[in-house]
């Protein structure tokens, strides 16, 4: 018997990550049976891009109750926007449904409280797609810790660049606002918390931040004219933007400026296909308030300390990787889009330094797909059953979502109050009951 899937949220993140492999990689054991949106032009969306497909039954945002009660569904996928997942993955548990969530799981550390205990009560569990432990330099970096090549960890520098391309891209998007999105140390940078915590097998406790917006909004050196309300495809300057000039030429004015629209093949189309939504907003409008540069320090429970930054506009994509141990330290170097990047790039291996001794570089098997290989990797995790052969854990739920959660918000909250944040007071007390780890894991 297959098992059947319902859909809330119709993003392209829905329909490249989750419907085309269930269409195309796992229709023997997988259907999708229901699709949930506000906006009807999703759902035209959906039957375009998978015209078999067309007979799956559609709802209304708040018709959550009725679609379980008439299709039935085993397991929700939510990929709407950020700040509606609580929402659905709290009525999916409160029914004894399995999630399965986009990054991130939730916006807050309050709603993430209130994920973690409904999973509680619930037959129900919460897995949080976080495609970057999938990547096979960074399983590979799990795998040195783990066999304790670095001996305890004592602290980790990790410095995240992402392009003017990409960069940019949030803040011509509902991602610029902190009430949908929780900001960008929310949205993108619980990827990297996530990493980092499933890497040392240790959780945050404590995080003291520094954050500006230095590249967007309306003081943005950048902006060529003091004016709210602009959109790139019909903005009178746009030529005149850098921004837009750099990933935009003039014989191809009709390009669709948003990486997850691209997933859908609109990229010729001359409207948008979704109603009352423009991923071109200005990035220069006086509304953003959001940052986008981060410096922050984070304290773990098994004593290890990080030094983290990200920064949304810089000339290239990727990020420096430094992690130390009582026995030695491993360092990396990723440019994550070569094709985007204006030089050469190397391929990226992994140097290992023991205390005493002489560095070996490591390299790794890559694998094709997206986000670095890793994406079918945790397509066949959740769609096929987790690999049993690895060594570690790498499948993520709730508990690593809201962790990651709590950091990002930690961040911004830091940043905002200039104090210290607790992770327990993200979460409402929550990592109060939660051992402290020492050493690696088994």
């Amino acid at each position: 018997m297959k098992k059947r899937y319902a859909l809330c949220g119709v993003s392209g993140r829905a329909l490249g990550q989750f419907a085309k492999p269930i269409h195309e990689l796992f229709s023997h054991n997988s259907e999708v049976v229901a699709l949930l949106d506000t906006d009807p032009a999703r759902f035209e969306v959906y039957r375009t891009r998978f015209p078999e497909h067309t007979e799956v039954a559609v709802y209304g945002a708040s018709d959550f109750g009725l679609m379980v009660d008439e299709t039935r569904p085993d397991c929700i996928i939510v990929a709407g926007r950020d700040d509606t997942h609580a929402h659905y993955i709290v009525a999916a548990l409160e029914r004894d449904l399995d999630v399965i969530t986009e990054k991130p799981m939730t916006t807050t550390g309050a709603d993430a409280r209130r994920i973690l205990e409904a999973e509680a009560r619930s037959k129900g569990n919460v897995i949080v797609t976080f495609n970057y432990r999938y990547m096979p330099i960074h399983m590979r970096i799990k795998e040195l810790i783990q066999e304790g090549r670095l001996g305890r960890i004592t602290s980790i520098d990790l410095n995240w660049y992402i392009d003017t391309h990409h960069g940019s891209s949030y803040f011509k998007r509902w991602n610029r606002e902190r009430a949908f999105s929780g900001g960008l140390s929310v949205h993108k940078s619980t990827h990297h918390f996530d990493l980092v915590q499933w890497w040392i097998n240790q959780k945050p406790v404590e995080v003291f931040a520094y954050g500006a917006l230095n590249y967007y909004g309306a003081e943005g050196e950048w902006n060529p004219a003091q004016e709210d309300g602009r959109h790139c495809r019909t903005c009178n300057v746009s030529e005149d933007c850098a921004y837009y000039s750099r990933w935009t030429s003039r014989s191809r004015q009709i390009r669709v400026p948003d990486d997850h629209l691209n997933q859908l093949g609109t990229a010729s189309q001359k409207e948008f296909p979704y109603t009352s939504y423009r991923p071109d907003q200005c990035i220069f409008d006086s509304s953003i308030e959001i940052e986008d540069t981060y410096a922050a320090t984070v304290k773990y429970n098994g004593g290890a300390l990080m030094s983290y930054s990200v920064n949304f506009s810089l000339p290239y994509e990727g990020y420096r990787l430094a992690v130390n141990g009582t026995k030695g330290r491993l360092e990396t170097l990723e440019y994550h889009m070569p094709a985007r990047t204006p030089f050469p790039t190397p391929v990226q291996t992994i140097d290992y330094f023991p205390l005493f001794g002489s560095k070996e570089t490591i390299h790794v098997v890559h694998r094709e797909g997206g986000h670095g290989g890793g994406d079918p990797l945790l397509l066949e995790d959740i769609f096929l059953g987790e690999d049993k052969r690895r060594p570690y854990r790498i499948l993520s739920g709730a508990e690593d979502g809201a962790y990651s959660v709590a950091a990002g918000e930690a961040v911004w909250r830091s940043v905002e109050e200039h104090r210290p944040i607790s992770i327990d007071e993200m979460l409402g007390g929550w990592g109060s009951s939660v051992p402290t780890h020492k050493g690696r894991e088994k």
